[in-house]
């Protein structure tokens, strides 16, 4: 089972793009990127230092930019993608890197959509002196209670021994006064308390846009950063991507989800290292690539190959099916099992897993075709349920 992640803010260095940008067909590409962004992003990437490019109205289109585009230079024919491809997630905004690579939006409205992001976060965070910090090693509970303790939000949950917290910069300084035992604290270098309240304005205007942008549903699993779910249904996909700003990242869970799905390798796009480095402590036995040169790329196609295998969902229709959100089991709601027509959003059931209980609805609606699993049986994450057929179609 081979996952693609792309990563997040913070992963950018001065001049990572120079060997990428040696090709033209990338060049050409990014060229192209760049202009949707209105953003010289080749400057950014070869010539711009540290702390201009840390700058999130840069940073996150640089990133999207950079994971698309070598996207494409790994899977030249990107339909063969989900031939191998089994799961797709990114982290913060590499969500919406994973969405575009997932085919619920396009490469160009990733692109408006990430310009606007990186804006309105880069806005928030200059109304409040506000950072993060990364709380590395110590217990889990008594650093989610010494951050309680501040005020602070674990913003990012990286997996054990590192969580993110973020706040105003009084609330860290507090913090790094007395952090919790056993535990050593690294400042971020990042301009605001991203995935916190403080980033609530740049949720309202990206939602505004977000209600014209047209969506599909994802060619493969999707997994989302708010739970771990997958996510099937491209307008839950965009609404998670918009809600996610001010909402902490659970990359904890998201591994939880990949290690249920029998993940065997885990491919990061560029610039990478920072996600294959999480991966390689948290899911032991798990092979990684870390693609940051593009004189890896045999190399990165072999291990595509080696690890690659088609998502359970095909190449059907994927409005069409309905699947599970996570691994348990799948219980059938009473109302559906006996009805040949389901309306847009109506139950089917739910999936139970020892951490919750997770309601499955038909997000489309249709004429039912086939149940492809039994009341009671065990379900993976993405795997189909249920088969409809729109209503009145031919």
């Amino acid at each position: 089972m081979l996952v693609i992640v792309a990563p997040g803010q913070g992963a950018q260095t001065p001049g990572f793009l120079v060997p990428w940008l040696e090709d033209p067909t990338f060049a050409s590409r990014f060229a192209w990127l760049s202009t949707v962004a209105g953003l010289d992003l080749a400057h950014y990437g070869t010539e711009a230092d540290a702390e201009t490019i840390r700058d999130t109205s840069i940073a996150q289109p640089l990133l999207v930019a950079t994971s698309l585009v070598a996207a494409l230079e790994l899977f030249p024919h990107p339909s063969d993608a989900f031939a191998q491809i089994g799961a797709v997630a990114g982290h913060s905004v590499g969500e919406l890197a994973a969405a575009a690579g997932a085919r619920t939006i396009t490469a160009e409205q990733a692109m408006v959509l990430v310009r606007e992001r990186g804006r309105a976060m880069a806005d928030a965070a200059a109304a409040t002196p506000t950072g993060m910090t990364a709380v590395l090693g110590g217990d889990r509970e008594e650093i989610l209670a010494a951050l309680a303790t501040h005020g602070l939000t674990a913003a990012n949950d990286n997996g054990p021994g590192q969580v993110v917290a973020a706040g105003t910069r009084d609330q860290l300084a507090a913090l790094a006064a007395a952090p919790p035992a056993k535990a050593r604290l690294v400042p971020l270098s990042v301009a605001g308390a991203f995935h916190t309240e403080h980033m609530a304005p740049a949720v309202e205007h990206l939602g505004t846009l977000g209600r014209s942008v047209s969506v599909h549903d994802p060619r493969t699993r999707l997994i989302s950063n708010r739970d771990g779910q997958v996510v099937h249904e491209g307008k839950e996909v965009l609404r998670r991507i918009v809600g996610q700003i001010a909402h902490p990242v659970r990359w904890d869970l998201c591994m939880e989800t990949m290690a249920d799905l029998g993940v065997t390798g885990i491919l990061e796009m560029p610039p990478a290292g920072t996600l294959t480095g999480i991966a390689k402590r948290a899911l032991k036995g798990v092979e990684t690539f870390a693609l940051k040169t593009p004189d890896q790329l045999h190399d990165a196609r072999d291990f595509c190959a080696k690890h690659g295998e088609a998502s359970e969902m095909g190449t059907s229709p994927t409005w069409r099916m309905v699947v599970s959100p996570a691994k348990g089991t799948f219980h059938i709601a009473g109302d559906a099992a006996d009805v040949d027509v389901l309306p847009a959003g109506a139950a089917i059931g739910d999936v139970a897993s020892l951490r919750d209980r997770i309601l499955v609805t038909a997000a489309h609606g249709g004429q039912v075709v086939e149940w492809l699993v039994e009341d009671g049986d065990l379900v993976s994450p993405g795997q189909p349920l249920l088969r409809l057929h729109p209503e009145g179609a031919a």
